[in-house]
């Protein structure tokens, strides 16, 4: 059979969906004749071709929006931008078959089959749920993961990826460090630089934009950099700062010092007018030299509880001192031409909205709820909107009450008052909160759930700010999540048994009933501990039966399925999983029978048996949180 892949234009993008509709249709039929063209524009006397690219057919845009109209072979393969072409592209290869479940080589399946043109018929026309469908960078990684990643985004219809920070020095130092603090390895205290990471960051830009991705950029360093602070991550500054920083820091508990020893996490004096002048001079500058940056994020400092209580200072929340300076930017990026949307934050302090002060160009900006201390073991599908908790009066540097869904929904709505603008939520559940759920299907599900219901909450969208090795034992929760922002009308049962379909093959229920059933008796909200509203307090009877259990029907599952573990890389995560699931088990087991000996004998072994499984599960597993996590983080709300 011949195939003629016509690509309409010059643009990347579109030459990259065709190479990449070429790569996969190839490895699925290598008897298939590929007949690639270009063309200036499509050409309605070319017979039997299969076009690419931007036609009349879809009116364009920046939102996406994918049309495929494929019969025989022929047709037309398009959208409302050169990304939303990649994604359709994806999207042709998806309907034959082809399954994207994870960032990485291995989260490829493509089914071998020879093609007929009868097989190739296709009929999509999609919008999806949500704009913002993104992820920002976090954990520990390597340029490889990285690119993993960016990869991956638009193979499942995810539109953007953020950087965070001018360099995001912390998150490749975690991951490299293992070669640089190893005495045997060639690279042995030679840490890697900000002028590398600076050089690896413009490796993926390009990445980016081959893809016709949506870049999001910086957030952390606007109160740091303008002032000569240099900050790749949250590190302790050495020494005392100069005066002309510590005037400028803010006024708490009598001194003006920073907090907790770290710029990032150190809130300004806003009401200084030097503090204003600075940052928004410096973030106008900064949109004029990148261009290429399609939102930029503007935050404050990292902490709470840490603002400025100077005479000046406390005539108005802090909230209303950064939409102050929020309006001044953007009278100056509109004086300088720039059209940058600018992402602001509610998060910590500035979930509080204002008191005193509107924005006064809506169009400009973009709202990011980030909810950072709300429970994971509630949904967002479970708010109330008609009975949300009213707003206590805002008292400057005390403690906000903000760790359920119905509170920090309450700072949302309330926000929204005065906000009518894009918006989207910035969130965590792949962050840290997987780590409590080592089946990852409770997690999985609950999602899946929050970003169906995004739009009820007024949100259109989601940064998903997690590890982007967070695939261990499955890839289900991104996969879920991306479903979820793509069609949130479909259910999680059909986005489960699509993946482990694609997985596992025949034995794709069995494995999803395994990992479902270890989340349910591991129960996610017991392991996220007492500091959570609905902790589930489970006696020591109750932890040697469930956590049993789990020890049991992990040897049950690699008995049965012995012969398979070793046949694909998804088998093999399962392998491992099996030793550490156990392992998990044993260490609260331990813990409710006081058995401190054998806590830290059981947390060695876990921390070896990951060592030494790194070589098969690095691309999908953060070998550092995962440890921590588990060993430390959430063990010790125990």
């Amino acid at each position: 059979m011949r195939l003629i892949l016509a690509t309409i234009g010059n643009n990347q993008t579109v030459k990259f969906a065709v190479e990449e509709i070429v790569r996969l249709i190839k490895k699925m039929d290598k008897n298939l004749t590929l007949d690639v063209r270009r063309y200036l524009n499509k050409d309605a006397s070319v017979k039997n071709a299969l076009w690419v690219g931007l036609d009349s057919s879809v009116k364009q845009s920046e939102d996406d929006h994918i049309l495929i109209n494929v019969e025989n072979g022929a047709g037309i393969i398009t959208g409302s931008n050169e990304r939303s072409v990649l994604m359709a592209a994806y999207r042709f290869m998806y309907e034959l078959g082809c399954r994207y479940l994870y960032p990485g080589a291995d989260g490829e399946k493509i089914p071998v089959r020879s093609l007929d043109y009868k097989d190739l018929k296709v009929s999509v026309d999609e919008t999806p749920s949500y704009k913002h469908r993104g992820i920002c960078i976090e954990g520990s990684v390597s340029s490889e993961h990285a690119l993993n990643t960016i990869d991956w985004l638009p193979k499942v219809g995810m539109s953007g990826f953020f950087t965070q920070f001018f360099t995001p020095g912390i998150f490749f130092r975690r991951y490299y460090k293992r070669f640089y603090e190893d005495e045997n390895d060639r690279d042995f205290g030679n840490e890697i630089t900000n002028k590398e990471i600076d050089a690896i960051v413009a490796s993926l830009l390009d990445e980016l934009k081959k893809r016709g991705l949506v870049y999001h950029a910086v957030g952390h360093g606007w109160h740091c950099a303008p002032f000569g602070l240099d900050v790749t991550g949250w590190e302790i500054f050495e020494g005392e700062p100069e005066d002309a920083i510590k005037k400028i820091l803010a006024f708490k508990d009598g001194e003006r010092a920073f907090w907790e020893g770290k710029p990032l996490n150190t809130n300004l004096c806003y009401s200084n007018p030097l503090v204003q002048q600075k940052i928004t001079d410096y973030i106008t500058d900064y949109c004029v030299n990148h261009k290429n940056v399609d939102y930029l994020h503007f935050w404050l400092g990292d902490a709470g509880r840490n603002h400025c209580e100077c005479d000046e200072c406390i005539k108005k929340s802090p909230s209303d001192f950064y939409i102050d300076m929020l309006n001044l930017l953007d009278e100056k990026m509109t004086k300088a031409g720039v059209n940058t949307k600018i992402v602001f934050l509610l998060y910590n302090d500035t979930l509080y909205p204002p008191l005193k002060e509107k924005i006064k160009k809506q169009g400009r900006f973009t709202l990011m709820f980030a909810p950072i201390a709300h429970s994971f073991s509630e949904r967002y599908a479970n708010a109330d909107l008609e009975n949300l908790p009213p707003l206590p009066p805002y008292k400057l540097n005390e403690d906000i009450k903000r760790n359920t869904v119905a509170t920090t929904v309450s700072y949302l709505t309330e926000w929204k008052k005065m906000f009518t603008g894009d918006s989207f939520d910035f969130d965590y559940h792949l962050m840290w909160d997987h780590h409590t759920d080592p089946g990852y299907y409770e997690v999985a599900k609950n999602l899946h759930s929050d970003m169906v219901n995004l739009e009820k909450i007024g949100l259109n969208g989601m940064v998903s700010c997690q590890l982007l090795r967070s695939a261990f034992p499955t890839g289900l929760p991104q996969y879920a999540m991306a479903k979820g922002l793509w069609n949130k009308a479909k259910s999680f049962e059909e986005v489960c048994d699509e993946y482990f379909t694609a997985a596992f093959g025949e034995d794709g229920k069995a494995v999803s009933e395994y990992l479902a059933e270890i989340s349910s008796l591991a129960c996610p909200p017991f392991v996220r501990g007492s500091i959570i509203p609905e902790f589930i307090d489970l006696s020591k009877e109750e932890i040697n039966n469930r956590y049993g259990k789990i020890k049991a029907l992990a040897d049950d599952f690699c008995n049965k399925y012995a012969n398979k573990l070793d046949s694909s890389a998804d088998w093999q995560y399962l392998k491992i999983h099996s030793v550490l699931v156990k392992l998990f088990a044993d260490l609260y087991i331990a813990k409710y029978n006081d058995n401190e000996e054998g806590i830290e004998a059981i947390k060695t072994k876990f921390r070896a048996t990951v060592k030494d499984a790194n070589p098969i599960i690095d691309a999908v597993c953060d070998d550092m949180y995962l440890c921590d996590d588990v060993l430390v983080k959430y063990l010790d709300r125990h």
